[in-house]
């Protein structure tokens, strides 16, 4: 059946992240969606100002430079106390905003297992498309309203639900669904079990279907200390423009393992030749979940560590990083506190490899409740 585009919008998304050099004092901590109580006595107010230039992050791009990042990230440029780590949980709670608003989500349902959730108002845009979408009355999913939402029972392959699904993101199109990238995540109920079919991964958020990741810590050891190497993004990217980032990260398309996926991103982000990507040692993962608007993400990122030879030197070669800087693991600590200079989620792994290479200790206030917040979200 031919599926018309000629749709009202009902909605504009409001989808963009604009981060700011200066964190706000907190709000009251929000309860989380884990046993953990996300510890409000830990949020603090933290704000750098530079004597000669005024940096700033938006999601137009980062006016910041590699200057204004090594100028911040020295011990002497704040006095810092390096057993407060109390700043870190401020990284976490951005990455898991909004979950008061939960309520307002509809299950998204397959073969009666539940693989994402979709905003009421953003599921108005759907019910016009009767042939894919049906909006069953029933409260046995939880849904907020006694309602779910799940897909045409004539939609019984996979494939099928990929090629309608994908008709209809075309037709709600930029205005709705901005990035398109032609590139698919698989929908699946978590990590390894049946996939139902494939999305959009600019999708993936308004869909609320779970997401996966690959983040690898690139290092090199001198002098008994640990140096991290650090992307610049280009101002070209869609997402995040010129925003610090680690030396390789990537989405987890459909078809493809995360060890093959991280060779590959090794390969176009980093100039990392097989040989060396080959040694990159599976370190664990992180999670979160973050409502804004109409998006619900609910991500997990496998995390890698690769200790790389002092003579390596990495070069882009997609055209997504703009440069990259080697800087000790307690500077870049630095940089967390102190600014918002990366890219959100990229902190979490960052603060995760301080963990486990021992920046953290047990005798830092906090340290068992920010080790668990770091897992937030559904890790399954």
């Amino acid at each position: 059946m031919a599926r018309s585009c000629s749709l009202p919008l009902s909605h504009k998304i409001q989808n963009s992240f604009v981060p700011s050099l200066c964190i706000s004092k907190a709000s009251p901590a929000f309860p989380m969606r884990t046993s953990t109580p996300f510890p409000s006595r830990f949020l603090t107010h933290t704000c750098f100002k530079s004597k000669s230039t005024t940096l700033s992050v938006s999601a137009a791009g980062a006016s910041f430079t590699w200057d204004d990042v090594l100028r911040i990230s020295q011990p002497e440029s704040l006095p810092d106390d390096p057993s407060d780590i109390s700043v870190f949980f401020q990284k976490v709670k951005i990455c898991n905003r909004g979950s008061e608003k939960q309520s307002e989500f509809l299950p998204f349902v397959i073969e009666d297992q539940i693989v994402g959730y979709l905003h009421n108002g953003f599921a108005q845009n759907l019910r016009r498309f009767k042939d894919v979408f049906i909006f069953p009355r029933d409260d046995s999913y939880g849904g907020p309203i006694g309602a779910h939402v799940t897909l045409h029972p004539m939609l019984g392959k996979p494939e099928d639900r990929t090629g309608a699904v994908g008709d209809v993101v075309k037709c709600l199109g930029e205005e709705l669904i901005p990035g398109i990238r032609n590139e698919l995540y698989p929908v699946t109920s978590s990590f390894g079990s049946r996939v139902f079919f494939s999305l959009e991964r600019a999708a993936a958020p308004y869909f609320g279907i779970k997401a996966y990741g690959v983040q690898m810590n690139g290092y090199v050891e001198r002098d008994r200390q640990k140096l991290l190497w650090i992307g610049k993004r280009s101002q070209g990217k869609a997402t995040y423009p010129g925003m610090l980032d680690h030396l390789v990260a990537g989405g987890l398309p459909h078809g493809i393992s995360c060890g093959e996926n991280l060779v590959k991103e090794c390969e176009e982000e980093a100039g990392i030749p097989i040989s060396i990507a080959n040694e990159a040692i599976p370190v664990g993962a992180v999670s979160y979940m973050d409502i804004d608007g109409y998006r619900y993400k609910r991500d997990v990122l496998f995390c890698y560590d690769l200790k790389l030879p002092e003579s390596f030197k990495p070069e882009n070669q997609d055209g997504e990083v703009d440069s990259f800087k080697l800087i000790p693991a307690r500077h870049v600590a630095n940089v967390i506190r102190r600014t918002q200079f990366f890219k959100p989620n990229c902190s979490l792994v960052i603060i995760d490899f301080l963990f486990r290479h021992g920046y953290m200790k047990p005798e830092h206030f906090g340290y068992l409740d920010l080790l668990q917040s770091l897992r937030s979200g559904d890790c399954s």
